[in-house]
């Protein structure tokens, strides 16, 4: 009997043994929970066909899909102390990162890289979500900020797709630090007026909405993004009362004037190419004019020229209109001219970022 074990039966086995199965093959919608074909999804760049819900890319996925023809050249970003509180829970640090690493195939929750976006070289940084949550720690502050710098020495935008669920509880106060760091590169940023455009996708919250992730020149959400600082639940929990329908999600955000547009993944490339155009002051395909026209009608630019002024008593002199511009020496407000004129020097660009 002991052949028919160790031989018979171990040939059984390996001949009525399944094929194995991908176990990423199909994708359930966390939304709908229509089940999608992963090629069809990847192809779609991971938007629910029907539903349209957006569903989460990784970092390669996302600076494919920006640059021209996928191509780009990924930075190389500083090394830093991997575990340097030699932090321990249910398991030490060092084993999730290494898990973590494993799973994604990056050192940490940053990937950036360089490439051309309609031609023009453009500097991007992704947060993958599937990287410990995309939490902000040493080595993605280290990776945020090399990458601001890179886009310092190439005179060129820089674009951040945030995704996390805050500062890194396993780093303490050193992953707390990375939140001004982040800053004063951004304001190096500012200070060498190259754009900074910020996209907000699902989730955007804690440390990292807290400082770099909403100090952009122009903020573009994708739809149905959770943005803001602390969870629903807890604000909640915190003061006692039930929050509105749609709180914290980006079109209640582009409503209260919190983001600057909402925009389709299916559009996003198209449309950052033109903000960083706009953001440089080259040509438009589109005319001056239909671009202001365009910002006019969104509902938080709209919002804000709404006149607040009192009304004015009858016996006083009529002298001012509600804006409270000279009707005699001004038909519109300065800051219309501002936007539709191109600039031609240093200063009128400053100017025209201003209004």
């Amino acid at each position: 009997m002991n052949w028919i074990n160790s031989v018979v039966r171990p040939k059984i086995r390996s001949f009525l043994r399944k094929k194995e199965i991908p176990d990423n093959l199909w994708v359930k919608c966390p939304e709908t929970g229509q089940m999608i074909y992963y090629k069809d999804l990847e192809a779609n760049q991971f938007v629910v066909p029907g539903s349209n819900f957006h569903m989460r890319m990784t970092g390669p996925a996302r600076l494919k899909a920006l640059f021209d023809d996928g191509k780009y050249a990924a930075l190389h970003l500083p090394d830093v102390p991997h575990d340097p509180l030699k932090f321990r829970d249910e398991r030490r640090y060092s084993e999730r990162l290494k898990d973590a690493r494993s799973k994604t195939g990056l050192n940490d929750a940053i990937h950036s890289g360089i490439g051309k976006l309609h031609g023009d070289t453009v500097v991007a940084a992704v947060q993958d979500f599937d990287f410990m949550g995309g939490s902000l720690g040493t080595a993605a502050g280290e990776a945020v900020i090399s990458s601001m710098r890179a886009a310092l020495v190439r005179n060129a935008p820089f674009i951040l797709f945030a995704a996390s669920g805050g500062a890194r509880m396993q780093e303490g106060i050193l992953s707390l630090m990375q939140m001004p760091r982040t800053t004063v590169a951004v304001e190096e940023l500012h200070e060498a007026n190259l754009p900074y455009i910020v996209v907000l996708t699902n989730p955007t919250t804690g440390g990292v909405t807290a400082s770099y992730a909403m100090l952009g020149d122009i903020h573009i959400a994708e739809p149905g993004a959770l943005i803001g600082f602390a969870g629903p639940r807890v604000i909640e929990q915190t003061i006692r009362e039930q929050l509105p329908s749609g709180f914290q999600r980006s079109e209640y955000l582009l409503e209260h004037g919190m983001v600057d547009m909402v925009v389709h993944r299916h559009d996003l490339r198209a449309t950052l190419a033109r903000v960083c155009n706009l953001l440089l002051h080259r040509r438009l395909d589109a005319t001056a004019e239909d671009q202001v026209k365009a910002l006019v009608h969104r509902p938080a630019v709209a919002a804000s020229r709404e006149e607040d002024a009192p009304v004015q008593a009858q016996d006083a002199p009529a002298k001012h209109s509600g804006n409270g511009l000279d009707k005699s020496s001004h038909e519109k407000p300065e800051t219309d001219e501002v936007l539709t004129q191109a600039p031609s020097n240093g200063a009128n660009q400053q100017t025209s970022q201003n209004a």
